[in-house]
């Protein structure tokens, strides 16, 4: 698929959002239990009957496709076919969905008091909601929610049970079978288990596409599923898997449905529950198991304010007119459609296209709220978990961040109707927990810090409040990201030579395309984008082969530099690690805490200043760059082998040295 698949900001400034209507307003003035009782009578596909759980489950273990790898597999093991048949319906009693409305009934009204206690508001798009009832009538429906926090899937059933929509099937984790009484309470509310990985299970593989294929096919209920795969702990967009929308495409384009719609949907938080768990499983902390004792413990949370929530439903995206000139469904009448068969290298390129603009979907319609903004000028001082910042001073920033992302496309939820200093006085007292007022300035933390502890301890303590607050910053990301590429590519580039510029931002997004959501292919598209928006803001004089930054645009450009500088620091610490101490037994297990203490040692020493840099995702995504770049390449048994002279070049590089030959990008 061609980078026209993706979202450009000039379309996105002209775009005109959806207004929101709070759905919790009408469950604080009636009856929740008449809510959960009412008569519930959503339209479904073409009509359709609904469809009990037997009758598929028979319908997936008699379709063609499984029955041709139970024989393959019989064949292959010497197992006697109807043993292997029996495997296959084992795998699906243990993955499939019991959905009933029983169920889902004692959520609407359990989640009703929930959500009650939590926020102040849960705000819906009714135009997405409009958009999705009509588009549910006419073609098989996937929702394709964005994934921050566990909250999502239940939020997602919850709004279309309210609005009297079809009620989903959700892929889920295994994670969530094993709670007791809980688990089958989700399976009973619509979710189905899937394993994490397959390996080489094409019995597992088999019944598990068929099964959601089938539902694809049938219409029985619009398919959710989260597109990257897991939740984000640090609130920027993963990079997408494509499983599973492989699997619901396929429907099309073997011909058997006319077409299939993704809706992507974007939910945002003004606090994320999880926000310490995720800072501390970014250091290191193992995740807690999922059980059903570990959610009750958490019911002290109901006793804290987590602000409004967003809910926005995209524009239903047609599989049909995305696949229009650049799929040959042709190729699909090859071989019979029940046999198994590798995906094309086109087929790659489409689908993985088609992920990355969905994803960019997802970010474009997520609703920033003041608090991301205020998190964001607070990271930029120079020691964000000590420095203090004046009130005044705070808001005066807030106010030029506001307007500059308002001039970016950013979909800001800012009350205008309210001064500037009550908007962040309020977002300041909702996030107490991570920032404090005391005389007319803000700090990060509750309290100054109590001395306890090793120099290790209380340096870990710090690391955890600033990425619970980078975890906020980061959901503006996609708004600054083009941008700072560019500003960056600008500052470093040592005339305004657009194509020289033009290298440099290509190098720049090159290498931290495992790091942000930059699609495969659009680095021109990406480059022209930047360049429209700095030269709209003012930070840029744009002309047919220059580029030369304003005397008025210096603080732009000097915020935009800022946003990347932690991501640049903690690439060229993992270089330099990789160079320094990388012993030839380092393994891909190893990696991450051996990383992790080595940066440990160096901010404990004074050198980086970035305590972002300690987070276990930054390094896992800067392995994945330098693997995918060459620079460390795997060995046998889960082996690294590193090229220190590409390490030490990319690492100089990166604080601003010569652009090598070999890592120039194309020309503009």
């Amino acid at each position: 698929m061609t980078s026209k698949a993706v979202y450009t900001r000039r379309d996105l400034l002209l775009k005109k959002r959806d207004d929101f209507e709070d759905i919790l307003e009408e469950r604080r003035n009636s009856s929740d239990l008449r809510y959960a009782v009412k008569c519930y009578t959503p339209v479904l596909y073409k009509g359709l009957t609904p469809c009990t759980p037997d009758v598929l489950k028979s319908a997936v273990l008699d379709a063609d496709p499984v029955r041709y790898v139970v024989c393959q597999v019989a064949l292959e093991s010497g197992k006697a076919a109807d043993d292997v048949q029996a495997e296959a319906s084992a795998i699906l009693d243990e993955m499939a969905h019991r959905l009933q409305l029983g169920t889902v009934r004692f959520f609407a009204f359990a989640l009703s008091k929930v959500f009650k206690a939590l926020f102040r508001s849960v705000c819906v798009n009714e135009e997405g909601i409009q958009r999705l009832q009509q588009v549910i009538q006419e073609h098989p429906v996937v929702l394709l929610p964005s994934h921050r926090s566990y909250m999502d899937f239940l939020l997602m059933s919850y709004i279309l049970y309210t609005y009297d929509l079809a009620l989903p099937v959700i892929a889920a984790g295994m994670d969530f079978m094993g709670m007791k009484f809980v688990g089958e309470m989700l399976r009973m509310s619509g979710a189905f288990f899937i394993r994490r990985s397959f390996g080489g299970d094409k019995l597992y593989w088999a019944v598990f596409s068929e099964y959601v294929k089938t539902i694809v096919k049938n219409g029985y209920a619009p398919v959710e599923f989260f597109l990257e795969g897991t939740r984000s702990r640090t609130a920027k967009s993963l990079t997408p898997k494509l499983g599973l929308l492989n699997i619901v495409m396929e429907p099309f384009l073997k011909g058997e449905v006319f077409d299939v719609c993704l809706v992507p949907v974007s939910i945002s938080y003004e606090r994320i529950l999880e926000e310490a768990l995720y800072a501390r499983e970014l250091l290191g902390v193992p995740k807690p198991k999922e059980s059903t004792s570990g959610l009750f413990k958490a019911r002290k949370i109901l006793r804290e304010d987590y602000g409004s929530i967003h809910v926005y439903f995209g524009q239903p995206v047609s599989v049909r007119s995305l696949a229009h000139g650049h799929v040959d469904r042709c190729q699909f009448n090859l071989t019979p459609r029940h046999i198994p068969a590798r995906p094309t290298e086109e087929m790659v390129r489409f689908v993985n296209g088609a992920a990355y603009r969905l994803v960019r979907a997802q970010e474009e319609n997520s609703v920033l709220k003041p608090w991301v903004l205020l998190a964001t000028l607070l990271l930029q001082k120079q020691d964000a978990a000590a420095a203090a910042t004046a009130l005044d001073e705070l808001t005066e920033r807030a106010v030029w961040l506001r307007d500059l992302s308002r001039q970016c496309g950013a979909f800001l939820h800012w009350p205008d109707h309210r001064r500037p200093s009550e908007v962040v006085s309020s977002s300041l007292a909702l996030h107490g927990g991570l920032v404090r007022v005391s005389e007319g300035s803000v700090h990060l933390g509750q309290g100054p810090e109590d001395g306890t502890g090793s120099p290790e301890e209380q340096l870990l303590k710090r690391a955890v409040l600033v990425l619970s607050c980078a975890s906020y910053r980061n959901q503006a990301l996609h708004v600054f990201l083009r941008p700072a590429l560019l500003a960056s590519a600008v500052r470093v580039a040592s005339a305004g030579r657009k194509q020289e510029v033009f290298q440099r931002f290509s190098f720049l997004r090159d290498v931290f395309s495992n790091e942000f959501i930059l699609a495969p292919g659009a680095a021109v598209q990406d480059f022209e984008e930047a360049c429209y928006l700095l030269e709209r803001t003012g930070a840029l004089q744009v002309a047919q082969h220059e580029l030369a930054a304003t005397e008025r645009g210096q603080r732009t450009l000097d915020f935009l530099t800022g946003l990347l500088e932690p991501f640049v620091q903690g690439y060229r610490v993992v270089c330099r690690f990789l160079t320094d101490e990388a012993a030839e037994r380092l393994t891909q297990k190893s990696f991450v805490p051996a990383v992790r203490q080595f940066t440990i040692k160096h901010l404990l020493a004074g050198r980086p200043r970035h305590l972002e840099i300690l987070s276990s995702d930054l390094h896992k995504n800067a392995l994945a760059a330098l693997l995918r770049l060459g620079a460390v390449r795997r060995t046998q048994k889960d082996g690294l082998s590193v090229n220190k002279v590409m390490l030490n070049s990319l690492e100089d590089t990166l604080g601003g040295g010569t652009l090598p030959t070999r890592l120039a990008p194309a020309r503009l």
